[in-house]
C-alpha cells in the first residue's frame, strides 16, 4: 500500500494497544467514547446524499458506510464488553464487517438510524465502564481472530481510537473536497 493510501486509511495512524491502563487513561477513554457520536453527528452534518455515496479514499468505504459500520462494529463491542463482564473469558464471534458494510442497509440506508443507535449505545457502554472497578477491566474475552484474549482496558483504548479514526476519514475528506 502506498503510503498516500495508508496515510488515507489511517488518518490518526494504526491503533496502539496501550502499556498499562490507569484510571486517568480509562477516564480520557470513556470520554472520547462518549463524546464519539457528536463528533460523527458534526463531520456528516449538512452533506447531502451524493457526499454521503463519496467513498473516503479510493477503494473505501463512503461516507454512509462508514456511519452505519460504526454502529454495526460498536454494537458489536458493546455486547462482547457485557459478555465479558457476566462470562469467564467468553469467546465472542467475529464478523466480517466488510461484507456487512455491502448489506443494502449500510450501501443505501438513512445514516440517522445509526447516529441514534450510536449515541445510545455510547450513553450505556460508557454507564457500564464508569460503574465497574479496575480489576474488572481486567477481565477478557476470547477473540478468535486477534489471539491472545482482550482485555476489557484495551477494548476502551481501542474504541476511543476507533470513533476518531472514523471520524477522521469523515473529517479528512471534507476537507481535501472543500465541504
Amino acid at each position: 500500500m502506498s503510503d498516500e493510501l495508508e496515510d488515507l486509511r489511517y488518518p490518526l495512524g494504526r491503533w496502539v494497544p496501550p502499556a498499562a491502563a490507569g484510571a486517568a487513561q480509562v477516564s480520557g477513554w470513556l470520554d472520547e467514547i462518549a463524546d464519539a457520536p457528536a463528533r460523527l453527528r458534526a463531520a456528516v452534518e449538512g452533506l447531502p446524499e451524493g457526499q454521503l455515496d463519496t467513498a473516503y479514499r479510493p477503494g473505501g468505504w463512503t461516507v454512509r458506510q462508514v456511519v452505519h459500520h460504526l454502529a454495526d462494529s460498536h454494537v458489536n463491542v458493546y455486547t462482547r464488553f457485557r459478555l465479558a463482564m457476566t462470562e469467564d473469558e467468553p469467546a465472542i464471534r467475529p464478523y466480517d464487517e466488510a461484507a456487512w458494510a455491502e448489506l443494502d442497509d449500510a450501501r443505501r440506508g438513512p445514516i440517522e438510524a445509526s447516529l441514534q443507535l450510536i449515541a445510545a449505545l455510547h450513553e450505556r457502554w460508557v454507564r457500564l465502564a464508569q460503574a465497574i472497578s479496575p480489576d474488572d477491566l481486567g477481565r477478557r474475552y476470547y477473540h478468535p481472530e486477534l489471539k491472545p484474549s482482550v482485555r476489557l482496558d484495551e477494548v476502551l483504548s481501542s474504541y476511543a481510537w476507533h470513533g476518531r479514526h472514523d471520524v477522521a476519514h469523515i473529517t479528512g475528506l471534507r476537507d481535501r473536497m472543500g465541504w
